[in-house]
């Protein structure tokens, strides 16, 4: 039997001819567990606000539009973070591969969070939780460009919804715990500062995980390091030859890949168009995924309701987060992801503008949960989406940079979200989230293209 080539392109096709076995959805879940404490210490946000304000470090408004004591600066302090990691630093996975960037920016992060968990004053908590934003920032671009490479062509989108379903376990598990331990102060110390050591077990794990995940081949053959390549694919291809019960089909025809890559390349064509579309996306989803996730209990208690019920309605809605995703597992193969996008958006306008309305317990924890739904229905194919619209070479940087202005309107939207809140209540902000979501609607309807079932090279082309 002739040995494969080892070339780019070959490598690329002999992992998408490959089925879907136990070896694949291993790797899949090894990742989606270092997602799961990324959005632990991504969403705790909205959960320990309450905390900060009833333990007199931050207020629950703004002092000034862009004032530094408020829960508005303490959101903004983490986006500026993750503005800079994704859009700074994104490049250092391209640079140093997935596998190395993925355990480093998980410590990193897990680090800061600890030093913050002990802070005592305003400017302590929002310098601590940018230093923490930055480690997050890269960790989001590595881990949704791991696995896009990592997995075949055709569970693409299925791998993306399990990422995201084991990953927003996270915000029941960090909404009940808050529920338990934020109104109150186990041994002396503050609730909050509990919920936030519990998440930096994350980097007692990361060791683990990280043992049993190989590089990216599609990284290692475009770094032209193709012997290492060749030996993770012939790891791979016996593993999931034996667990099949079939001898493995000849590799399809390679397609060209892209060179090396540089930033330049995200503004010639077709990927200036993909850039422009995927930068203004982020900018406006933002305000309606986090107008709504991380403001959820300061909503309630804006309502009239206490700190304890809105806490125990947010743990409530925060169970059906993970639901999304798993829907994902059954149907994300089957249907374009813009269009997935599109009714996500359009759902999230209706079920936001109703929830500003409701008054009864029951409607308002039903009409949060078909919010989250949406939300991260949209959140698991998007992620997908913009990791499958640029190649290889720049794929890390490429969704950095679009992804950082997701991160850059986080910052203003904390303290813009806090603004509509005090003047204009929760109506106001759900208007101002109906509208974001409306641009969503139009910008990927328009100028999105179709992804689904297609090798990654060709949609490079």
């Amino acid at each position: 039997m002739t040995p494969p080539a080892i070339d780019p392109g070959t490598i690329s096709a002999r992992l998408d001819r490959l089925p879907a076995t136990r070896s694949i959805w291993k790797l899949v879940v090894l990742l989606s567990l270092g997602f799961f404490f990324e959005l632990y210490d991504l969403l705790y946000t909205g959960y320990v606000a309450p905390g900060l304000v009833k333990g007199g470090l931050l207020t629950s408004t703004t002092q000034g539009l862009f004032g530094t004591t408020g829960v508005a600066s303490f959101i903004a302090a983490l986006f500026a973070g993750l503005f800079v990691g994704t859009l700074a630093c994104g490049f250092l996975a391209d640079r140093f591969g997935r596998r190395a960037i993925f355990t480093y920016s998980l410590l990193w992060y897990t680090l800061a969070n600890v030093v913050m968990a002990f802070q005592h004053t305003a400017y302590g908590l929002n310098l601590w939780r940018f230093i923490a934003g930055v480690g997050i920032g890269v960790e989001l671009v590595t881990i949704g460009t791991y696995i896009c490479e990592l997995v075949p062509k055709h569970v693409r989108g299925r791998a993306f919804a399990c990422e995201q379903a084991i990953g927003f376990t996270a915000v029941p598990v960090v909404a009940f715990l808050s529920y338990l331990l934020v109104p109150r102060a186990p041994f002396g110390i503050d609730g909050w500062r509990w919920v936030v050591l519990i998440g930096a077990h994350g980097a007692l794990f990361v060791w683990w995980i990280r043992r049993a995940l190989p590089e990216s081949p599609r990284w290692l053959a475009q770094q032209g390091r193709f012997d290492e390549a060749d030996r993770v694919m012939r790891t791979l291809e016996a593993k999931v030859e034996a667990e099949a019960g079939y001898p493995l089909p000849p590799p399809a025809p390679a397609l060209p890949v892209r060179a090396q890559g540089r930033f330049a390349d995200l503004w010639v064509t077709p990927y200036r168009r993909r850039t422009l579309m995927l930068a203004t996306f982020n900018v406006f989803q933002t305000i309606g995924f986090y107008g709504f996730a991380n403001w959820v209990p300061t909503l309630m208690v804006k309502q009239g309701i206490t700190v304890t019920t809105s806490l125990m309605y947010s743990t409530l809605i925060a169970l059906a987060a993970p639901v999304g995703p798993l829907i994902g597992l059954f149907v994300a193969d089957r249907f374009e992801r813009k269009t997935v996008i599109v009714l996500m958006a359009g759902a999230s306008i209706v079920c936001g503008l109703w929830f500003s309305q409701a008054a009864g317990a029951v409607l308002l924890v039903s009409l949060g949960i078909c919010l989250t739904l949406a939300n991260n229905i949209m959140s698991y194919s998007y992620h997908a989406y913009q990791s499958e619209l640029f190649p290889t070479s720049i794929r890390a940087r490429a969704v950095g940079f679009v992804y950082s202005w997701s991160r850059f309107s986080g910052i203003f939207t904390a303290f813009l979200i806090a603004a509509v809140l005090g003047q204009f209540g929760t109506v106001g902000v759900f208007v101002l989230i109906a509208g974001a979501m409306a641009v969503v609607i139009l910008v990927i309807g328009l100028m999105g293209r179709r992804t689904l079932g297609i090798p990654l090279e060709a949609i490079s082309q």
